[in-house]
């Protein structure tokens, strides 16, 4: 081989070798897919879950580290120990989100490279600047498909009521019958009559609702729904919307919806009706608001003050004397942040004057409550007497 040739061998071997590194190189990177939506995602691991992808309506529990492109990191659940739940299609989290979850199975680890427009575009937020591509080191811990509806049988014995309420039994418990007055509590699944999707679910959350039939608490279909039930029992309700939300909707659910509830009685038990405090021969006494109050037991430490959290005990009145709300009947302390408008400005006022251990009765007119609107079971312009006792300052 004279030496031309052997120089063009040499150089064609350098110029395969330099070829094959650059694809080994360019099969070494990491490789991102591209989706439709303008989201990069790589998985990281396959996990071994069932193999579906989370749907519309399923409650998905999520491990992240969130970062900027220069690899800041802004939040990471890893450190905290506990992942974030949310509902997929309920707009709970950011856009990119949703879409990038649902391209992934239970068990899968993944990058997601999320664009300004599917985060949060020009705002900034917290720690994160306006504009910014967020990435997302992602686990999908668990996937909890959406609740399906009970089956109801084609013979099944449907009851209308003169309210145009409409319910079933479809599994019947063996407990007592439900009175007015009872501590209730009841899991339940909410769907939208016209196409039977779903809106809430206690089953899904994990936590069934708490309330006393017969008091206002929940909407008109319920109470009379509910009534017609024993503990144990498994039954739809068929609510016309004139019985649920009506012609205004609320939240997730549009004007004039008619739903659908299947619901099951856990449990109920009598409540004994709150005494109002004695007060007779005790002083009234008043503020420049004009919130009148009446110490019936001062207690003891140091007041409550302004971003204390309260725990208290109440039973709620009206002028004429009847209940409208207590958390003694439902056996529940209620706890807030004082001074922090979370309640009515009569019980933000009035609970700062108190320490722990008293016991205050409120007469709170209308200004300091509910003004001029009609808030469940209390009217319009309404003064409010409450019963107040302070559990504890935190």
């Amino acid at each position: 081989m004279n030496k031309i040739a052997f120089r063009l061998v040499l150089v064609f071997a350098v110029l395969l070798i330099f070829s094959a590194c650059s694809l080994l190189q360019r099969t070494t990177e990491p490789v991102f897919i591209t989706h439709e939506s303008g989201i990069r995602y790589r998985i990281t691991e396959q996990g071994q879950g069932n193999g579906t992808k989370p749907l519309q309506n399923d409650m998905v529990f999520v491990h992240y580290r969130l970062m900027l492109e220069d690899s800041t990191i802004i939040d990471n659940s890893f450190d905290r120990e506990e992942p974030v739940s949310f509902k997929m299609g309920a707009g709970q989290v950011i856009p990119g989100w949703e879409r990038g979850i649902s391209l992934l199975r239970e068990g899968d680890k993944a990058i997601m490279v999320i664009p300004p427009d599917l985060a949060y575009g020009e705002r900034a937020v917290g720690d994160i600047p306006a504009n910014s591509t967020l990435v997302f080191d992602v686990e999908v811990v668990k996937i909890d498909p959406a609740p399906k509806p009970f089956d109801i049988p084609d013979d099944a014995n449907i009851i209308t009521t003169t309210s145009g309420l409409r319910y079933t039994v479809v599994e019947p418990g063996d407990g007592m019958m439900l009175i007015s007055g009872m501590r209730v509590r009841i899991h339940y699944n909410g769907f939208f009559e016209k196409d039977m999707s779903i809106f809430d679910s206690s089953w899904q959350r994990g936590e069934p609702i708490d309330f006393t039939l017969g008091k206002g608490m929940v909407i008109k279909g319920w109470e009379e729904g509910i009534a017609k039930l024993r503990v144990g029992d498994k039954a739809r309700l068929w609510v016309p919307y004139e019985l649920a939300y009506g012609e205004q909707g609320r939240g997730p659910i549009p004007p004039a919806s008619n739903l659908i509830f299947d619901v099951e009685v856990i449990d109920a038990e009598e409540v004994k009706r709150p005494q109002p405090y004695n007060v007779a021969g005790k002083d009234t006494l008043e503020t420049e608001s004009g919130l009148r109050y009446i110490i019936v037991n001062e207690g003891t430490g140091e007041q409550a003050t302004e971003g204390q959290v309260v725990t208290v005990h109440y039973t709620g009145f009206l002028m004429n004397g009847n209940i409208f709300d207590s958390s003694i009947e439902r056996g529940q302390p209620f706890r807030f942040l004082l001074g922090r408008r979370q309640v009515i400005a009569g019980w933000d006022e009035g609970v700062a004057l108190m320490k722990p251990g008293a016991k205050y009765r409120f007469i709170i007119p209308p200004e300091l409550a509910y003004g001029e609107r009609a808030t469940g079971p209390i009217p319009a312009n309404a003064t409010l007497v409450f019963d107040v006792e302070l559990l504890n300052v935190e």
